[in-house]
């Protein structure tokens, strides 16, 4: 398994708790925490990017 799946499978897992903890998301700390998770989707992107990209270049 590559890295960026491993990354992208970490950050899914991660993602999928912090919702099914959730069942409303009406305060405060609930929406801090939709920040978070969406952060880190998006850092998990940036990484999948960068790792095909360096896949791309060596070979």
């Amino acid at each position: 398994m590559s890295i960026s799946k491993l990354l992208s499978t970490v950050f899914g897992i991660l993602m999928l708790a912090s919702v099914a903890g959730c069942d409303q998301a009406d305060g405060p700390f609930e929406k801090a925490g939709e920040e978070v998770d969406n952060t880190l989707e998006s850092a998990g992107d940036k990484m999948e990017e960068v790792g095909d990209e360096i896949k791309d270049a060596t070979n």
